[in-house]
């Protein structure tokens, strides 16, 4: 009976229940709150010398003001391209270009706008917590395999299962919080 499998089997779940907590976190950033935020642009591709590049590779950020983001690109040549990306986005935000920078203006957002981000939010909540609990279910498909090839007991399987359950939850809790946070920020006028 080998506890070093159950533990491996444990770290492998955590590390992977973390991966989903960052990229529902990532996947949080991309929705605006009425603020301006670089993470909203940053990865907009843009067809720079015939090659696709992630805005951020190509410009530099700023924040002068709350509801404005101005964007210096690195090569001045590469402004009509990311003045274009920009337009084309979903943003909704018509971009000012004065020869140097480009300047985003985000207006305010309605509370109906407000509220239908929210949804949009708390359904890419759902979907990391579902992605959590399917990788509980993975890991215990996995100890349960470990227990009938007798590598485990049925009390390391046990523990092991209850060990799911408590990274389950934990990970569960941070979504919820990561949620809460979100709405709050979605919500303040």
């Amino acid at each position: 009976m080998d506890q070093s499998i159950l533990e491996i089997a444990l770290l492998e779940a955590k590390e992977k229940m973390h991966k989903v907590i960052m990229h529902t976190q990532s996947e949080f950033s991309n929705f605006r709150t009425g603020r301006a935020s670089p993470a909203l642009v940053e990865r907009l591709t843009v067809e720079y010398y015939g090659t696709e590049l992630p805005l951020v590779q190509l410009a530099g950020f700023s924040i002068p003001e709350a509801r404005v983001l101005v964007v210096t690109p690195y090569d001045k040549g590469a402004l009509g391209a990311i003045e274009k990306a920009i337009q084309g986005s979903d943003l909704g935000i018509n971009p000012s270009n004065d020869g140097v920078v480009i300047r985003l203006n985000f207006p305010a957002l309605t509370e109906e706008r407000r509220k239908d981000i929210v949804k949009q939010v708390r359904q890419k909540a759902e979907d990391g917590k579902v992605a959590v609990r399917n990788q509980r279910r993975a890991s215990r498909a996995e100890l349960e395999q470990a227990e009938k090839r007798h590598d485990i007991n049925q009390d390391l399987l046990e523990r092991g299962e209850k060990e799911l359950d408590k990274l389950t939850a934990e990970s569960i809790a941070e979504i919820d919080r990561m949620l809460d946070t979100k709405e709050k920020e979605l919500m303040e006028v």
